[in-house]
């Protein structure tokens, strides 16, 4: 074999071990991790067992050597730290995924020895922080050791040699119930490097967060975008953290931070000495406070002048006292134009500060000394304070100045759905303290001042036409709010609305009912105007939610209208008075003219169930009733037949139901009575296919010619149900009953009874009534006939006993006629034998005798 060839081989040889080498460690590398997992698992329960006082819980352990390799990694899937009491059942901690690194090495140590993570990183996490009434934290789970001094502290199972760590997109809750104080920072996504084996370290971080604060139930940030890149220099040992080198954003506000905070005392109390401030003082400073999606790019803006943002913090913050601080915000005849606007805001004037010199928490101070702006010729001015802050709030605030409304979205890159217009105008002052607002002593509120409103024009899809505000002027004092004018219009409707509000301020800071008193006038009103088109429901929609009227308006409304228009219907001088209370309308004495007569009407429009329902009374004058039953469903689904009779009614009516999504009345639940009288009326039977029917089956009436002048009815109407009660009525000289029932599904059960007289049933009647004297026909007397109505209205059944009741009648004239001529016959004989008993006896005697006396003679 050649040298060549046996190098070859060697090649080949030191090849196959290299390769059966690194497949024997890829497979320890895989398999391993189920030797050690065991050890880890029990390690971490451990760690959690000496260390926690809380329920610490996990669904999965994974141990891996390729996912970081070298380093080991260390899974565990969706933590929960879940506390004990005094918070049982609240979660502390929560997370989908926590990674842990360490060495290959740590994974080789004894039971007692403790692993040291190098790195970690947490995923889709939530921190809950709790203060209950008795200022515990839910945080506190660690359980305490007694340490002897003269021994060396054990070291913990796993112990922390950090190099680096991040978290993904967590969210911190914090929530003191003592203070009201809730603050949200979500999305936080952070991460930071530096080796904390070491007592003294630089940390480099990297932050990004949105952060909400709220206080007492007044929210002062909502999801504020905050990062910060910033260089920390930890001082393990003296528990001292300073900012070396940082660039912050609060939105897209830049600020500079210098100085440090240190824990100091066992009461882990805090000390602050921190400066800040805006690195340049650009007035987009000032913009960028603003958040990004309402400011826009403020890169391209055009500005003039300056913005300065500075503050300090200095002092200790424990439980009886805060840092001092003196924070201001100062621009001076600044300017600012966004490129693609028409309008610019010239001379911007700001000079506000945040001061507390004495480090207690009452003597905060917030102050706005001069906030002024111009846009064309247009000025705005205010300025406002507030003190006391803790204990009993003081504010203090004025506003003057001019603003055309259609300059706003000109000037700065607001989204509107609709175009503003419009100039408001405003003079107004206000001062007022907290407490008197708590104790309801409305009397210390100082308010005065007007703000008035013109030629603004509001559009929408939830409007049918544009909503003109000609003028409104309202002026604000001590007791009340004054509507002084309010004239507005919409289509074709007009209003004019004067009158005040008496009981703003309760409704403002104490949720109150709102207490006022208005007049309303128009000449005319248009419901229609006021139904965007598409908002029509119907009664099996039921998914909308239902109109409500609101819970916190006692309001009372006197209106007056020339005319009323709602779908075909119109009505005039509609006058009458509205209670808004309770979330109920309550009608007192509505009266309007329409369908050529006059309308009264009480009632209650309510909201305040899971249904809206109604009651109402009203009393119709000579209403038409054709035109009045054929427009309103209501009228018509209670009395179909009426819009073939004309001529004028008069109605009492009394009606409750529930109401649909578009507040107009479920025909299927109304329930009620009607008391009617008809005048002047006239019958169109040929319009009605019940009334055609009914001729054509009862032949002695030309229902045409019936007479309904001043008859009366009685009308009950429940669960889709009318109940007619049975009236009385006359045709010539025909006696009518008619009773019965029908349904608001068209469907009728009707009964009628007619007093005939007999000479109405036919020629064989007449013949036979011919034969009679007129003493006897008069004796005869009428003929009931019954029918039965059914089916419906569209088609209509009838069954009646008119040909049993004429041939009965017939019988009873032919066996009348019999007895006539028997009666007839045996008196023609009685006169033949003679008038009297005595006389007939004798000339029996004689006929006998002389018949013998006959007999002999022959003999």
């Amino acid at each position: 074999m050649t040298k060549k060839k046996q190098k070859k081989n060697i090649i080949k040889r030191i090849a196959k071990w290299f390769g059966g080498l690194i497949l024997i460690l890829l497979i320890l590398l895989i398999t391993a991790p189920y030797l050690f997992k065991d050890k880890i698992k029990e390690m971490v329960m451990k760690s959690i067992n000496e260390n926690v006082n809380a329920t610490v819980t996990f669904e999965e352990l994974d141990l891996s050597f390729l996912k970081n390799f070298p380093l080991a990694s260390v899974s565990l899937k969706k933590i929960d730290v879940i506390n004990k009491a005094p918070f049982e059942g609240d979660t502390l901690f929560h997370t989908e995924e926590l990674n842990l690194n360490m060495k290959l090495t740590e994974l080789f140590k004894g039971s007692d020895e403790s692993m040291n993570i190098q790195s970690f990183t947490i995923n889709e996490g939530l921190v809950n922080i709790l203060f209950d009434e008795h200022g515990n934290g839910n945080y506190d789970i660690s359980i305490e050791k007694e340490v002897n001094p003269s021994s060396e502290q054990e070291d913990t199972v796993l112990s922390l040699g950090i190099q680096e760590y991040s978290i993904h997109n967590l969210d911190f809750k914090y929530y003191d119930i003592n203070s009201k104080i809730e603050m949200k920072v979500d999305s936080i996504f952070h991460k930071g490097s530096g080796n904390f084996i070491q007592n003294s370290l630089d940390l480099d971080t990297k932050t990004e967060a949105k952060v909400s604060l709220e206080m007492d139930g007044t929210n002062y940030m909502n999801k504020v975008q905050v990062s910060l890149d910033a260089i920390l220099g930890i001082d393990l040992e003296n528990s001292k953290y300073t900012f070396k080198k940082n660039s912050a954003f609060i939105n897209q506000l830049p600020l500079e931070f210098e100085g440090f905070i240190q824990l100091i005392g066992e009461e882990s109390n805090q000390s602050y000495d921190l400066e800040f401030h805006t690195p340049t003082s650009s007035f987009k400073n000032l913009l960028g406070i603003v958040p990004e999606q309402y400011s826009g790019n403020i890169q391209e803006v055009k500005t003039a002048g300056n913005f300065d943002m500075s503050g300090t913090v200095k002092g200790i913050l424990s439980e009886n006292s805060i840092p001092t601080f003196d924070i201001s915000f100062i621009s001076k005849d600044a300017m600012f134009q966004y490129p693609d606007l028409p309008k610019s805001v010239q001379n911007i004037n700001l000079n506000s500060q945040i001061i507390n010199k004495t480090g207690n928490v009452n003597d905060t101070y917030i102050s706005i000394n001069t906030l002024s702006f111009t846009i064309d010729q247009d000025v705005f001015n205010a300025n406002a304070s507030i003190s006391n802050l803790v204990q009993n709030p003081k504010i203090d605030m004025k506003a003057n100045g001019v603003m055309n409304l259609e300059n706003i979205s000109k000037a700065y890159p607001i989204q509107l759905e609709q175009q503003l217009s419009g100039i408001l105008r405003a003079n107004v002052s206000s001062s007022f303290d907290m407490q008197s607002i708590e104790k309801k002593d409305y009397k210390n509120i100082k308010n005065a001042g007007t703000v008035a409103l013109s030629n603004f024009v509001y559009e929408g899809k939830d409007v049918a036409n544009p909503f003109l505000i000609e003028n409104t002027s309202i002026s604000f004092n001590t007791n009340s709010i004054q509507l002084k004018e309010f004239k507005a219009k919409t289509g074709e409707t007009d209003l004019n609305i004067k009158g005040s509000l008496d009981n703003f301020y309760g409704f403002a800071f104490n949720q109150e009912v709102l207490k006022g008193d208005f007049n309303l006038t128009s000449n005319k009103i248009n419901v229609n105007d006021f139904i965007a088109e598409g908002a029509e429901t119907t009664e099996e929609e039921t998914t909308q939610e239902m109109v409500k009227i609101p819970a916190f308006l006692d309001c009372t409304f006197k209106a007056s209208a020339k005319s009323v228009h709602y779908d075909d219907i119109d009505l005039t001088n509609a006058t009458g008075t509205l209670l808004v209370k309770d979330q109920a309308i309550d009608l007192q004495n509505l009266q309007m003219n329409a369908f050529s007569g006059l309308i009264k009407m009480n009632g209650l429009v309510s909201t305040k169930e899971s249904k809206a329902n109604f009651k109402m009374n009203l009393n119709l004058e000579d209403l038409d009733i054709k035109e009045s039953f054929s427009k309103l469903n209501t009228l018509n689904s209670i009395a179909p037949i009426a819009n073939v009779v004309g001529g004028k009614m008069n109605t009492n009516m009394k009606m409750d139901g529930d109401l649909s999504q578009n507040m107009t009345p479920k025909i299927q639940t109304i329930s009620g009575d009607i008391l009617g009288q008809l005048l002047n009326t006239q019958l169109n039977a040929s319009n009605s296919k019940v009334l055609s029917f009914v001729g054509k089956e009862v032949p002695f009436i030309d229902l045409n010619k019936l007479n309904l002048e001043k008859i009366k009815t009685q009308i009950t109407f429940k669960d889709g149900n009318v109940v007619v009660k049975p009236f009385k009525m006359k045709y010539e000289d025909i006696n009518i009953e008619i009773g019965g029932t029908h349904g608001f599904d068209q469907s009728m059960n009707y009964n009628l009874t007619f007093d005939v007289p007999a000479k109405y049933l036919g020629s064989d009647v007449t013949n036979l009534l011919s034969k009679l004297s007129a003493k006897e026909q008069k004796n005869v007397g009428s003929i009931p006939v019954k029918a039965v109505l059914t089916g419906s209205f569209s088609n209509p059944k009838i069954k009646t006993d008119l040909k049993d009741a004429t041939s009965s009648l017939v019988k009873r004239l032919v066996k009348q006629q019999k007895d006539d001529l028997i009666g007839k016959g045996k008196d023609k004989l009685l006169n033949l034998l003679g008038k009297d008993k005595d006389s007939t006896k004798s000339k029996k005697g004689n006929l006998i005798n002389n018949l013998f006396k006959k007999k002999k003679k022959n003999n």
